[in-house]
């Protein structure tokens, strides 16, 4: 185990300024590279104490910007056009990447890093997907993937296109079968 400064909040971890005991891949290829955090030598932890003012400060001002930046983009709706099957299942999946991309088409600057999927997407649908602008500002936007803009549209009105295309077909093999029915059975 490593022992760390952290320079910024880290989700799951601690706040800036605690000293952190981590493991040293996490350290090497994340916290350090990312400049997150500090090895806590007797140097650092000055230099740390001396520079706290100013951190804290830029740490604040970058809060202040990620929270307006959050507020308009709470609850935006981004389209991803993807191709399907019938059952809904996606070919491919949709990922971070594509959802970061899709937002910045959208007019805001936004890094696949910052979006946090669970998993990638695979089916058709609305899915609520979190971004963290900063350590202690996330927000939530919806990814609406569909097959085309007019599928798009029906899944933001709450209507399900596959349901529909089923009740369609339904419909299609019912209709001509009573008419045939009724034309038999009508005595001339």
């Amino acid at each position: 185990m490593i022992e760390l400064i952290l320079l910024e909040r880290v989700e799951k971890l601690g706040q800036m300024g605690q000293l952190v005991k981590v493991r040293p891949g996490y350290a090497r290829n994340y916290l350090l590279p990312q400049k997150k955090a500090l090895r806590a030598t007797k140097e650092n932890l000055a230099y740390f104490e001396t520079q706290r003012t100013q951190l804290e400060a830029t740490n604040l001002q970058r809060k202040s910007e990620a929270t307006e930046i959050g507020g308009k983009l709470e609850g935006l709706t981004v389209l991803l056009i993807r191709q399907a099957g019938e059952s809904g299942q996606l070919y491919g999946s949709v990922s971070a990447r594509d959802i970061a991309q899709a937002v910045t088409e959208a007019g805001f600057t936004l890094e696949r890093r910052q979006v946090v999927l669970e998993r990638p997407i695979k089916n058709l649908g609305l899915h609520p997907v979190r971004v963290v602008l900063h350590p202690e500002v996330s927000v939530t936007i919806t990814a609406n993937v569909a097959q085309s803009a007019e599928e798009a549209a029906m899944q933001a009105r709450g209507i399900d296109p596959l349901r529909l295309a089923e009740q369609d077909e339904t419909e299609a093999e019912v209709g001509p079968s009573t008419a045939a029915a009724s034309n038999v059975s009508a005595p001339q």
